[in-house]
């Protein structure tokens, strides 16, 4: 029997005005999340430079001592690093063209070749640091976990989402691959204090709350929780269980 996604059938008294609702209620959301990413994005890339730099000096991402290499994890980190540097390569920045002109074939330092990489290097290259550097330790307490885990977790699941966002692909109604990590060791800030029910393990509301949780952390006079609880007043009509907000979602402690 075929399906009606197969017959591309509409359910009953579905209407054009609704679909144009929830298309432009997902890209507003969309453009809210992209702030949000931004602040954790610039967050982590000044943690990074700073303290990694003052402990091992400006070329520091170039010490493979410093990272967990032991079997796979050498692979992982030589393409890491290959795509540090053809993100540099390819920036048409100025300071990077004055690096090129000035130092031409040296490498860059640290400030200014993570200057321009993606979030999803930078998430890649913090994963891989030794988990024993006190500076690992340090970037995650700053940005409110306890545990690195817990934040190269969140961060890979905030790049997969930056990716949705950037091919303008929609988030509601979706469920996720990249799940992050739910179950914080002692969270420094608010965090979701009832238990989840597993279809909000997989949808949005989880990863939205982690964004909020960081920007908490890092911009505390944000305003991305205040401008979603809007955007789901102003758009009453747009079912946003579909996003994992449900089981009185409101009541969670960072939603408060």
């Amino acid at each position: 029997m075929q399906s009606d996604f197969t017959l591309h059938t509409l359910k009953p008294n579905t209407l054009f005005e609704d679909i144009i609702d929830r298309y432009n209620f997902d890209r507003h959301l969309r453009i809210i999340l992209f702030d949000a990413i931004e602040r954790i994005e610039i967050a982590l890339r000044t943690k990074m430079i700073y303290h990694l730099s003052m402990s091992y000096g400006g070329l520091w991402y170039l010490n493979s001592e410093l990272f967990e290499i032991s079997g796979n994890n050498l692979t992982s980190y030589n393409n890491t690093i290959l795509d540090l540097k053809k993100e540099f390569s390819r920036s048409q920045e100025i300071f990077i063209k004055d690096h090129k002109h000035r130092h031409p074939l040296q490498d860059a330092d640290a400030w200014k070749i993570l200057e321009v990489a993606s979030l999803g290097t930078l998430s890649k290259l913090y994963k891989i640091l030794k988990h024993q550097l006190p500076e690992k330790a340090i970037i995650a307490n700053e940005m409110g976990l306890n545990l690195h885990s817990e934040l190269s977790s969140w961060l890979e699941s905030i790049t997969y989402i930056r990716n949705i966002i950037a091919h303008h692909s929609r988030l509601w109604s979706r469920n996720l691959v990249k799940v992050p990590m739910s179950n914080l060791n002692n969270p420094i800030s608010i965090w979701l204090d009832l238990p989840l029910l597993p279809v909000q393990q997989k949808k949005p509301f989880l990863i939205i709350s982690a964004m909020i949780y960081l920007c908490n952390q890092v911009t505390p006079n944000h305003q991305i929780k205040n401008k979603i609880l809007k955007l789901f007043a102003d758009n009453l009509n747009v079912p946003i269980y579909k996003l994992g907000f449900l089981n009185n979602w409101q009541n969670q402690g960072l939603w408060k």
